[in-house]
């Protein structure tokens, strides 16, 4: 049995691709879901990997979810918090909720659920926490004030707890993924993709899930124990940092 890998939000899209990748390496996977039951089944009965159905914006339901996590897996060795919403809107239309709803998932949802694992891994000394942040949260993005604000708190978190971390064996980093083929963004109109998004990206092309999933499978490894607060970008040169 590999070591214990948790993905959040790792049952579609780019959390599916590291879902799978990060089992074809060797790890005992768990995924987490927050609603789309018919997606984690099927999710499950392609690949074999254990689904967990909780959201991360609750602190205490990321508590009692990672203690089933552990109890069915074992203790937790790589956390990948890859969860994340969008309530896009322009800002002087943006609502309060919209605001609350994505910072609860895409930034507090981060902290509720590295917080109840980091004391095991600190016990351990050894861990590997991956923040899946976004080139909007380096760059910010119109019409995405709260998206672009709680990914680059993503990373500010990633910066800091590595500090913490280090000393114990612990590595946390970033990945700031650009536009991603997912089925989201390959739901956009052809003409918008092919007008208004891929000429802004010098290699001419969306990535794919499976290459961020390489990014993560190569930070969880021994082999990345000496990078930690870093943020790796794959973007295709479209923001160059």
């Amino acid at each position: 049995m590999g070591r214990i890998a948790l993905v959040t939000g790792g049952t579609r899209g780019i959390g599916a691709a590291i879902s799978t990748a990060l089992k074809n390496e060797g790890y005992t996977v768990g995924a987490t879901y927050a609603g789309n039951d018919e997606a984690a089944a099927k999710f499950t009965a392609e690949t074999g990997i254990a689904t967990y159905k909780w959201s991360v914006a609750d602190y205490d339901e990321c508590v009692a979810g990672i203690a089933k996590v552990e109890a069915d897996l074992g203790p937790i060795e790589v956390l990948v918090n890859n969860a994340g919403i969008t309530r896009d809107g322009m800002f002087h239309k943006m609502t309060p909720q919209s605001w609350k709803e994505v910072i609860d998932t895409n930034l507090s949802g981060v902290f509720n659920m590295t917080h109840p694992i980091w004391t095991g891994m600190r016990d351990r000394s050894f861990g590997r926490i991956i923040n899946i942040s976004s080139i909007n949260g380096q760059k910010g993005q119109m019409g995405q004030v709260n998206y672009s604000a709680a990914k680059a708190g993503d990373l500010g978190f990633t910066k800091a707890l590595a500090q913490e971390g280090a000393f114990k064996g612990i590595t946390v980093n970033a990945i700031c993924p650009g536009y991603i083929g997912t089925e989201m963004v390959r739901a956009v109109p052809e003409k918008v993709l092919n007008e208004k998004i891929i000429p802004q990206i010098p290699v001419g092309r969306l990535g794919e899930p499976e290459e961020i999933a390489r990014c993560v499978v190569f930070l969880a490894s021994d082999d990345a124990g000496f990078i930690t607060g870093s943020t790796l970008t794959a973007n295709g040169g479209q923001f160059v940092v």
